[in-house]
């Protein structure tokens, strides 16, 4: 595996005493942290334990279903050659496809041999495709996307993307493109916006045609998830499903930075496991995907339960520590960090090939669509089939998203969150104008199943510095907070990047190791770069 520590002197880092590790979670970031442990911090798998809430794992990187009821996925997450966290880590991890192949080669030979290559990224409310060429900038636009990414982060605590823009810039085909492709919304937090600005800069010159973007295989919980965990098992590591840690208990003293025991319910038990200082205790604090609801083909999503113990957790162990951050933030907005993904497993290829022609892409080529006249903004792709390791010849899956579900549809009179499966596809196709025989047919052929995600967009949610805990707050002995909702300065949260960070920074801050690679320096040499000479600089464009 890339960039490993060789055995004898990981092993020379940790206590003489057999240390464990107990992760909560079992998403993205509570995976790679267990890898990392094995790999750079020495650890043998079996002093490894994860306890996960649900009875599966991969957290957001899920994905399930069959090609009999439909496929399902709540979300699909793009990759791009910067992501050296995650690309160093799965460097090490053979597909389940080929041993010999890494899931890394596996993602850079697709996009070898399979990049998007989009000329239909926007169609307008007249199903005709938009020149995205110009990004439809003001002079004004250029000035306050300037001034955005000049300002320091320190003055932009509490602030929204629209406190620092015009009502102009959300009707621009950047905003279009800027906001389907990473999920923005106006109300967001613009330390966020920022953020993406200044980390993927470096796309701005394929950011129409998603050149630069990269994919997984299949979909990220085939293509990540189940590869990992393989390895991980393999090793001795152990998931325990359907366990839920509810506290922790620190031992006392003014500090209150070392955790000294996990309490945690199991099968209406109730069980508390005694830490030792040298062992560590990794929180995944929050979660993005939770309290989601699905529907199916002929009814909506119900109305979603409860929040889960990955927020209930947050919230205890922020009282008293006022550096754990504070969730409020993140889970008491939901009319602002909601929206609702569906699925669409086809019997019949009559859809894409459609699209295919529409788009001058064939399927898997085109990237993303969005219907910049939809009322529900939605956007669709129809990725490289198959999208399911056991998905069978004759059956297709495509996806799409509505980043507005509560209003009312354009065909459909009612919000994306009322409408069954169906309803949303035939919302889609009033947008694509393929006509009543095609409609019909794939009407007819198609398994539609729509999710509402109430936190999905949570960690964009306007916020102060101090929001997000560090990763390893000051004075910790043996915790560490990884996921979406632990803070890593300059890098991009809703990225499997973000949470692979995360992760490689509680190993190697807690265990005393190499930290993992910067972002800084790389980063300033690509603005200074597309600033002299790219045609997509804002000042330019």
């Amino acid at each position: 595996m890339g960039g490993a520590v060789p055995e004898a002197r990981a092993r020379a880092t940790r206590s003489v005493l057999m240390a464990k590790a107990y992760l909560v979670g079992s998403g993205i970031a509570a995976l790679a942290a267990a890898a990392f442990l094995i790999r750079d911090g020495g650890f043998e798998g079996p002093d490894i334990h994860l306890f996960e809430e649900q009875m599966g794992i991969g957290g957001s990187l899920d994905a399930g279903g069959t090609a009999e009821a439909g496929y399902t996925m709540r979300g699909g997450r793009m990759f791009e050659a910067e992501f050296r966290c995650t690309y160093d880590l799965l460097s090490g991890i053979p597909t389940l496809d080929d041993a010999s192949v890494s899931v890394t080669q596996e993602i850079m030979a697709g996009h070898e041999a399979f990049a998007w290559d989009d000329i239909a990224r926007l169609v307008d409310g007249d199903g005709k495709i938009v020149d995205t060429r110009s990004m439809g900038f003001s002079e004004r636009d250029r000035l306050d996307l300037v001034r955005c990414l000049a300002a320091p982060e320190g003055h932009l605590d509490d602030r929204r993307i629209d406190d620092c823009f015009g009502e102009h810039f959300f009707t621009t085909n950047f905003w279009f493109m800027w906001c389907t492709t990473f999920a923005f919304q106006p109300w967001h937090s613009v330390i966020e916006f920022r953020r993406y600005l200044r980390r993927f800069i470096h796309l701005f010159p394929q950011f129409g045609s998603m050149s630069g973007i990269h994919r997984t295989r299949y979909n990220q919980y085939d293509s990540i998830v189940c590869p990992l965990a393989a390895w991980l098992r393999g090793r001795g590591v152990t998931i325990h499903p359907g366990c839920t840690v509810t506290d922790l208990d620190f031992a006392p003293g003014e500090d209150g930075r070392t955790v000294r025991a996990v309490r945690l319910s199991r099968a209406d038990h109730e069980e508390r496991i005694a830490v030792a200082p040298e062992d560590l205790v990794l929180v995944t604090n929050g979660s993005m995907t939770d309290a989601s609801s699905r529907g199916t083909h002929t009814s909506p999503p119900p109305p979603p339960p409860q929040r889960s113990d990955a927020w209930l957790l947050w919230h205890r162990l922020a009282r008293g520590h006022r550096d754990f951050g504070n969730p409020d933030a993140f889970d008491r907005h939901v009319k602002e960090s909601r929206w609702e993904s569906f699925t669409v497993t086809a019997r019949d290829p009559a859809f894409l090939d459609a699209l295919a022609e529409f788009s001058g892409r064939a399927t898997g080529r085109g990237g993303l669509m969005t219907f910049t006249g939809s009322n529900w903004l939605l956007t669709i792709v129809a990725n490289r089939q198959p999208v399911y390791r056991d998905q069978p010849d004759g059956v297709w899956v495509w996806w799409g998203y509505g980043l507005f579900p509560g209003r009312a549809g354009n065909h459909t009179p009612k919000p994306m969150t009322m409408c069954s499966g169906r309803e949303i596809l035939e919302e889609v196709l009033h947008h694509l104008h393929f006509g009543e025989r095609t409609s019909a047919r794939v009407l007819e052929t198609s398994t539609v199943i729509p999710c509402v995600m109430p936190y999905i967009t949570s960690q964009f949610l306007n916020r102060r510095r101090d929001d997000r805990p560090a990763v390893v707050p000051e004075g910790s002995v043996n915790l560490a907070f990884i996921g979406q909702f632990a803070e890593v300065p300059d890098d991009v949260v809703f990225t499997v990047e973000y949470s692979v960070r995360t992760a490689w920074t509680a190993v190697s801050r807690l265990l005393h190791l190499d930290r993992p690679p910067t972002l800084g320096e790389r980063e300033r040499e690509l603005f200074e770069e597309l600033a002299a000479t790219s045609s997509f600089d804002p000042r330019r464009t």
